[in-house]
C-alpha cells in the first residue's frame, strides 16, 4: 500500500514536484533534464532540489586548496586540493589545448605474486555498484570524445582517462571514480578477464594470457631474480604486481575483493588532471561524487598508513651479489646483464637531479664515458642502457645489451671496473656542465610539449612526496639545476663513490639456453597432458560450460536508455590548437596562405629556391625536420640505412679543412641542440622516406643549419666507426629475434613488399644475413664499404629530393629563408630539377601484395614465445579520395570501440590481449593483427564471425557505439594536434605528404558524421572481411612451438594453404656476397631449426615465398 500526505499519495505529490522544479533547471541547462530518466519521482524531487538550489544556498565544495603556482618554465598553472571528508588527493595542471588527461592513482602494496593489483585494473570495466552493465564506462567515454585506459606498476595502479574538450571529460568523469572505488567484481568476470580453463584443458583469460608471454622472456626472468636479490619478503617492491601464471591459476575472486578493500578507498586516491580544466566544475563534482559513496567506503582513517611509505624499508645490501639466470633461447650467442644499486631518496630534488645528470654523463651518448670505452672503443655490448626507479629508496639500473655469452662475466667485471676507474680520476667537468645545461633545456621543451612530464612528476611525488604540499611546490621552478652547478669535481665523485662505484650491486648475467627451452616445452605439454587427464571428458565439458556462463553473465546488453541519460557532448570546449602555414622556394607551388606568417616570409630575405614549410605556432623553441625520401638508393644499398643513420651523428667531419673527430661532434651537438635525431619519416606519414630532426633553441636557428651542411656534404665515413656500427647492429639482432609480435610483421612485411621499400630493406631478417657479410667486407675491402656510404649519402641529399619543415614563432625568427643558402650552396645541388614525388605505400606493394590470397598461411614456431601473434592481409584503400573512407574509418572504430564487439568477442573470451585493424588508407592493404593470444587462431575465427554477423545484419548496428566511433575519430584528430609542435607536424603531413586540401580533415569530420548503417556495413563487406577470406588474404603466425600443430590444424580447417618456415627462411641478403663462405654461413640457424625437426612444408603447394633474391 502506498504512503500519502493529507490523503493524497506521495508519488502523485513528488511527481508534481519534479514537474515544476524541472521547469526551472530546464530554464539554466537544457541537458539536465536528460539525467532524470527512468529515475523515480522521490529521486527525480531529490536530484531537482540540488541542483536548482540559488548560489547562496549550494554547498560548497568540500576541498581545501592546499596551494597553487605557476611553472616558471613553461606556460602551466598547478593547484593541489584535498578532500575535507575523505582525504582524496586532487592536483590540476592548467595547459592551453584540445586534450584533458586524467590520472586516477591509486598506491598498490602487496606482498605476493598473486597478481591482484593487475587484476583489478582490468576488473573495475566490468562494472559498477550503481552500473553493473560490463562496457558502460567504456561505451559512454566512447560517445564522449574519451578513451580509457589503466597500467599497473610495482608500486601503483592508475587509470587513465584522455579526452577532447572538458565536456566530455566532466561527464565521464564521476562514472569512472566510481567504477575505481566501487566496482562490481563478479565471480564471472574474473573467469574470464583473470584466468580460466577452456573446454581443451588450456589456461585462458586477458590477464593470464598477457603474463603468460612474458613469463619466460630474459627482462622478466632477470628482473624478477634481481629484485629477490633487492628486498626480503616484506617489501612490496620485491613482488611481480602483474601475476605470475602459476599463481594466476589459483587466485580467487576473495582475493581479489580483499586487495581492492585494502587498497581502494578515496584517502589512498589521487585525481591528477593535465589540460583546460573548469576547476570549480570539477570541485563540484568530486564533491557529489564523495557525497554519494559515503555509506559504501568506511570514514578517512587518522593513523592511514602510505603504502612504501610507511611500510618498511629494505636494508642496504652488505655485499655485491652476482648470479646468471638462463632464458629459453634457441640462439645461445648473445646474453644480457642488468646491474642494481640502490641510490638516494627520489623526493630529494638535488639528489635525484644529480642521479640523472650522472647517468648521462656515464651513459648517455656515444662520447659518454662508459658507452664510449665499452660500446665504441672495446665492443664488448650494442649499448648501454640506463634507467632510475623513482622510490624512497630508489634504484640504479645499468644494462649492457647484446653481450656475447661467453663474455658475460667479464663485461659485468668490467662495467664496475670502468665506473671506479671513473670515479678515481678527475670527472671532465665542462662536459659535467653541458650534461647539466642540456637536461635543463630539455626539460623546458617536455614541459611545453608533453602532458606526461607533469603527470608522472606528480604521480612520484603522490606516492612518495610530502602530503603538505612541499615536495610537489618543487616543480614551480628548477632551482636545483643550479645548485648542481655549483658542485665541485669532488662533489660528483663523492657522489659516484658513495651510490654506485663503491657501493654493493646486485648484478644478474642473463644466459640464453636452448637446453631450457625444450625443458620448459616438455614441462609444459606434460602439466597440461596431466590436467586433462585428472578432468576427464566430463570435467573439461564441466569447464566449457562454465566458461560459456560467465561470458553470458558478462554480455547482458545495456539497455538503450540507460545510456541515452547521457547526451553526446557539444565540441565546443575542444580548443584546437592553430598552427599556420606559410611557404617559400618550391613549397610556393602547393600555394601560399594569405596569412600573417606568410607575409613574414614574403618579406624576409630570399635565397635559393629550397622546399621550405614554415608552421607558426607560440613556440619559445624551433623544431626543424629535413624530409628526404629513399627512391633515389640503390637497391643494394638500401639495407645500408640503419648503420647510415648511426653513423650519421657519430663520425668524424671536416670543418674549415680540418677533421674534426666523432667525440667532438656530438659534444659539440649536445651543446647546441635540445635533441636531435635521424630515423624513419613514418612519424611524419611517410614510411619510405628518412626524417632528421632537430630541436633547438631560437637563437641557434642559423648554427644548426651550418651544422645540416656539415653533416650531409662533410661527414668522413670512418671504416673503424663503420665497423663498431656493424658490431653493435649484430649483436641486436638475437634480442630482436625473440619478439614474436615484430617477427610476423617482418614476414608479412617480406611477402606483401618490394626489396625497394626501406621498412623491407632494414628488416631484422635482411640484417641477419647482410650485416654479417658487411662485417667480412669491412675487413677485406673496406675503401670499397666506405664508397658505398658515400654513393648512398649523395643519392638521399639532392636538392629535389629534401623538403624543409620549420616550426617556430615565425615572426621572432630573424632571418628565417636565407639562412638555409648555408646549406643548399654545395656544387652537387642542382635547384632546377622538379622535386620527386613522395612515394606512395601503395607503390611498394609486391604482386602477392597488390593481390594476397595466393600464398596462403605461414606458421612459424618460436621458443621464446609462450603465446601466439598474427597478421592477416587483404587488399584495402589507396588513396585518401576514396569515397568509402568515412565509412570504412567509422566501421574500424566500432568494431574495434572498447567493449565493442571485437573487445567483447576476443579480449572478453580471453583468446587475445588484444586484436586491431592498420589504418594505413593509401597503403593498398588490410591488416588485421592477434596480440598475445593463447591460440591466435581462435581469435582469428571469433573475430571472423562476429563481423560477418554485422555485415550480413545478422546483428544490428549499435547506436550508441556508432556514435563512439564517430567520437572517436573527433579525439584521434585532437589526438593529432595535442601539442604545437604536433599540430604543426600535422599540417605538414596533409598538405605536403598527402596532398591534401588544407581543411580536408575538418571535412573529414563532417563526412563521418553522415555515414549511414548500411554504408558501415558495406565497407565492412568489401574492406574488412577479406582479411578472413582464404585466397583473398594471407596469414602469418608466430608462436611457441608446443602450439604448432594445433595452430596449423586450425589454419587449414579454415581453407588456408599451409607451411611452416623458421625465420631463417624468410632471410635476404640482397645481393650482397662476399666469398665462398656466405653459403655455410647463411646456413647456421637453418642447422639450429632442423635439429628442432620444425622447417617443413605443410603442404606443398602453398611453400614458395614472394620474397625476391638478386
Amino acid at each position: 500500500m502506498s504512503r500519502t500526505i493529507g490523503g493524497v499519495p506521495q508519488i502523485l505529490l513528488y511527481g508534481a514536484l519534479a514537474a515544476l522544479l524541472a521547469i526551472v533547471l530546464v530554464r539554466r541547462e537544457p541537458r539536465a533534464w536528460l539525467d532524470l530518466v527512468n529515475q523515480t519521482p522521490y529521486q527525480q524531487v531529490s536530484d531537482l532540489f540540488r541542483q536548482s538550489k540559488m548560489p547562496s544556498q549550494a554547498q560548497k565544495p568540500r576541498f581545501r586548496k592546499i596551494q597553487t603556482f605557476r611553472t616558471d618554465y613553461a606556460p602551466a598553472t598547478i593547484t593541489q586540493y584535498e578532500s575535507e571528508r575523505s582525504g582524496m588527493r586532487v592536483v590540476v595542471v592548467d595547459r592551453k589545448g584540445p586534450k584533458i588527461n586524467g590520472y586516477f592513482t591509486l598506491a598498490t602494496e602487496i606482498l605476493d605474486n598473486s597478481g591482484a593489483p593487475h587484476t583489478l585494473e582490468h576488473l573495475i570495466f566490468m562494472g559498477s555498484k550503481h552500473f553493473k552493465y560490463k562496457g558502460l564506462l567504456d561505451k559512454l567515454a566512447g560517445r564522449a570524445y574519451s578513451g580509457t585506459n589503466a597500467w599497473t606498476a610495482t608500486d601503483h595502479t592508475a587509470y587513465t582517462l584522455e579526452t577532447a574538450g572538458w565536456d566530455g571529460f566532466a561527464q565521464i568523469l564521476p562514472i569512472y571514480l566510481e567504477h575505481v572505488i566501487l566496482p562490481n567484481i563478479t565471480d564471472d568476470a574474473c573467469v574470464t578477464e583473470v584466468h580460466h580453463i577452456d573446454g581443451e584443458g588450456n589456461d585462458a583469460g586477458v590477464v593470464y594470457s598477457e603474463m603468460q608471454a612474458l613469463q619466460y622472456s630474459s627482462s622478466e626472468l632477470m628482473d624478477l631474480r634481481a629484485r629477490n636479490l633487492l628486498y626480503p619478503e616484506n617489501i612490496g617492491f620485491r613482488y611481480e604486481t602483474g601475476g605470475m601464471p602459476e599463481a594466476l591459476r589459483v587466485l580467487t575472486p576473495e582475493r581479489i575483493r580483499e586487495f581492492h578493500k585494502s587498497m581502494y578507498h578515496p584517502q589512498n586516491l589521487a585525481v591528477i588532471i593535465v589540460g583546460e580544466t573548469d576547476q570549480d566544475h570539477l570541485l563540484e563534482i568530486l564533491d557529489e561524487f564523495e557525497e554519494k559513496i559515503k555509506d559504501d567506503v568506511p570514514p578517512p582513517d587518522p593513523k592511514f598508513k602510505r603504502p612504501f611509505v610507511d611500510s618498511p624499508q629494505p636494508p642496504p645490501l652488505k655485499e655485491t651479489v652476482v648470479e646468471t639466470v638462463e632464458f629459453p633461447e634457441e640462439d645461445e650467442s648473445i646474453g644480457e646483464i642488468v646491474v642494481a644499486f640502490f641510490g638516494p631518496d627520489c623526493t630529494d630534488l638535488v639528489q635525484a637531479t644529480a642521479v640523472n645528470i650522472l647517468m648521462t654523463y656515464l651513459c648517455g651518448s656515444s662520447v659518454s664515458v662508459v658507452e664510449n670505452v665499452m660500446v665504441e672503443k672495446e665492443e664488448l655490448a650494442s649499448s648501454v642502457s640506463y634507467w632510475w626507479d623513482s622510490r624512497p629508496n630508489s634504484v640504479i639500473w645499468f644494462q649492457p645489451t647484446g653481450v656475447a655469452t661467453e663474455k658475460l662475466a667479464f663485461v659485468e667485471q668490467r662495467l664496475i671496473s670502468l665506473l671506479k676507474e671513473v670515479a678515481s680520476k678527475p670527472l671532465d667537468m665542462q662536459y659535467i656542465k653541458e650534461c647539466i645545461q642540456r637536461e635543463r633545456r630539455q626539460i623546458k621543451s617536455q614541459a611545453e610539449g608533453s602532458e606526461q612530464f607533469y603527470s608522472s612528476n606528480i604521480i612520484t611525488d603522490y606516492l612518495f612526496g610530502k602530503r603538505d604540499g612541499s615536495t610537489l611546490a618543487q616543480l614551480q621552478a628548477l632551482e636545483e639545476y643550479e645548485t648542481l652547478e655549483a658542485w665541485t669535481d669532488e662533489q660528483w665523485r663523492d657522489f659516484l663513490r658513495k651510490w654506485i662505484s663503491d657501493a654493493p650491486h646486485v648484478s644478474i648475467l642473463g644466459k640464453p639456453s636452448m637446453a631450457l627451452a625444450k625443458t620448459l616445452k616438455d614441462a609444459e605439454e606434460e602439466r597440461l597432458a596431466k590436467r586433462r587427464e585428472e578432468l576427464g571428458k566430463e570435467g573439461l565439458e564441466k569447464l566449457k560450460e562454465r566458461l560459456e556462463t560467465a561470458k553470458k553473465n558478462n554480455e547482458k546488453p545495456i539497455p538503450p536508455e540507460v545510456l541515452d541519460q547521457w547526451p553526446v557532448p557539444g565540441t565546443e570546449s575542444i580548443h584546437f590548437i592553430e598552427s599556420v602555414s606559410a611557404r617559400s622556394g618550391k613549397a610556393r607551388s602547393l600555394g601560399t596562405p594569405p596569412n600573417s606568417a606568410q607575409e613574414v616570409i614574403d618579406a624576409a630575405p630570399q635565397g635559393m629556391p629550397l622546399f621550405i614549410q614554415f608552421e607558426s605556432v607560440p613556440t619559445n623553441f624551433v623544431h626543424l625536420t629535413i624530409h628526404v625520401g629513399t627512391s633515389d638508393i640503390p637497391l643494394k644499398y638500401k639495407p645500408l640505412l640503419p648503420i647510415f643513420f648511426d653513423n650519421f651523428f657519430n663520425s668524424p667531419v671536416l670543418r674549415n679543412g680540418s677533421r674534426v673527430e666523432f667525440e667532438d661532434v656530438v659534444k659539440q651537438l649536445e651543446s647546441e641542440t635540445i635533441s636531435y635525431n635521424i630515423a624513419s619519416a613514418g612519424r611524419i606519414g611517410d614510411s619510405e622516406g628518412v626524417a632528421i630532426q632537430f630541436q633547438v633553441e631560437r637563437e641557434k636557428y642559423d648554427t644548426i643549419i651550418e651544422w645540416l651542411h656539415t653533416l650531409m656534404f662533410d661527414i668522413v665515413f670512418d671504416p673503424i666507426r663503420l665497423k663498431a656500427a656493424v658490431a653493435k647492429a649484430l649483436a641486436d639482432i638475437p634480442e630482436a629475434k625473440r619478439d614474436g609480435r615484430v617477427m610476423a610483421l617482418e614476414v608479412d612485411m617480406a611477402l606483401h613488399l618490394l626489396p625497394e621499400s626501406y621498412p623491407v630493406a632494414k628488416r631484422t631478417l635482411v640484417k641477419a644475413l647482410y650485416f654479417r657479410r658487411l662485417k667480412k667486407l669491412l675487413e677485406t675491402e673496406p675503401e670499397t664499404v666506405v664508397a658505398w656510404f658515400n654513393d648512398l649519402r649523395r643519392s638521399l641529399f639532392t636538392f629535389q629530393n629534401m623538403r624543409v619543415l620549420v616550426t617556430a614563432d615565425v615572426p621572432k625568427l630573424s632571418n628565417p629563408v636565407a639562412a638555409w643558402d648555408k646549406l643548399t650552396q654545395n656544387p652537387d645541388m642542382d635547384t632546377e630539377k622538379d622535386m620527386l614525388p613522395v612515394t606512395k605505400p601503395s607503390a611498394m606493394l609486391s604482386a602477392e601484395g597488390r593481390e594476397p590470397g595466393s600464398y596462403g598461411s605461414v606458421v612459424i614456431p618460436m621458443t621464446t614465445l609462450d603465446s601466439s601473434y598474427s597478421v592477416s592481409t587483404a587488399k584495402g584503400l589507396s588513396s585518401f579520395a576514396d569515397p568509402r573512407l568515412p565509412a570504412f574509418l567509422v566501421a574500424l572504430g566500432y568494431l574495434e570501440t572498447i567493449e565493442g564487439p571485437l573487445w567483447n568477442a576476443v579480449r572478453g573470451n580471453g583468446l587475445a590481449y588484444g586484436v586491431s585493424f592498420t589504418r594505413e588508407v593509401d597503403g593498398g592493404y588490410t591488416q588485421f593483427r592477434v596480440y598475445r593470444s593463447p591460440d591466435a587462431s581462435k581469435a582469428i575465427e571469433a573475430s571472423k564471425n562476429k563481423i560477418a554477423k554485422i555485415a550480413s545484419g545478422e546483428e544490428p548496428l549499435d547506436r550508441h557505439l556508432v556514435e563512439g566511433a564517430v567520437s572517436g575519430i573527433v579525439l584521434g584528430v585532437a589526438d593529432e594536434q595535442a601539442t604545437m609542435a604536433a599540430a604543426a607536424q600535422q599540417n605538414y603531413i596533409v598538405s605536403v605528404v598527402r596532398g591534401l586540401d588544407p581543411d580536408w580533415n575538418r571535412r573529414l569530420l563532417a563526412q563521418v558524421r553522415r555515414v549511414t548503417e548500411d554504408e558501415i556495413r558495406k565497407a565492412i563487406t568489401e574492406l574488412i572481411l577479406p582479411v578472413f577470406e582464404p585466397g583473398k588474404s594471407d596469414v602469418v603466425v608466430t608462436c611457441a612451438t608446443i602450439m604448432e600443430q594445433n595452430m596449423v590444424k586450425a589454419l587449414r580447417n579454415m581453407g588456408y594453404m599451409i607451411q611452416v618456415q623458421q625465420l631463417s627462411h624468410f632471410y635476404d641478403d640482397y645481393g650482397l656476397k662476399t666469398g665462398a663462405d656466405d653459403e655455410g654461413e647463411g646456413d647456421e640457424d637453418e642447422e639450429d631449426d632442423e635439429e628442432e625437426g620444425s622447417s617443413v612444408a605443410v603442404e606443398s603447394e602453398g611453400s614458395e615465398s614472394d620474397v625476391e633474391m638478386d
